[in-house]
């Protein structure tokens, strides 16, 4: 396991430790202490930022795409039943639940993915799995319905619902 520190604005000390997934074998972001539903878990700050996504980047609206501050955050993995989600508008990584010392982080990546530079098929195990993630142009209706997202996919799904809606007129 690696350490990663937390950037200025965490609590002292270190929050996060690295390891390998135990279905997958790829890093993962474990905490070392707990969070309470609606906690923030850390703040993130932009390291870089470019116009089209790649493999470890964040969307953060209709048209950025950004590297994360810690690098640690870039190893949160896909869950289509997430304990985390991330506030690319405040900057920060809150809890949707309780999370115990020793939880891997995850996040539902349609919520801030649009379009994904690479889709992979989800190996999470939810009871609703998307199955291929990639990204909320790519995810069903139902899957996204309940999810915290990211307000340019918010802006993003209204957009190609009137669009929709005027292909159905012509």
């Amino acid at each position: 396991m690696i350490d990663a520190d937390c950037n200025a604005h965490d609590a002292p000390g270190r929050l996060f430790e690295t390891a390998d997934h135990h279905a997958t074998g790829q890093q993962c972001l474990k905490v070392r202490r707990g969070f309470a539903a609606g906690e923030v878990v850390t703040t993130f700050a932009v390291a870089s930022r470019y116009a089209v996504p790649a493999r470890m980047t964040m969307q953060v609206s209709e048209r950025d795409h950004i590297r994360l501050e810690p690098a640690a955050l870039a190893l949160t993995n896909h869950g289509c039943d997430p304990n985390v989600a991330f506030d690319v508008e405040g900057q920060r990584v809150v809890a949707l639940r309780d999370i115990a010392a020793g939880d891997e982080l995850t996040y539902f990546y349609p919520a801030t993915e649009w379009e994904m530079a690479e889709p992979f098929e989800c190996t999470c195990g939810a009871a609703r799995c998307l199955g291929t993630v990639g990204g909320a142009a790519m995810a069903p209706a139902e899957m996204l319905a309940g999810q915290v997202l990211a307000p340019h996919v918010r802006r993003l799904l209204a957009s190609q619902k009137k669009l929709e809606s005027q292909d159905g007129l012509s």
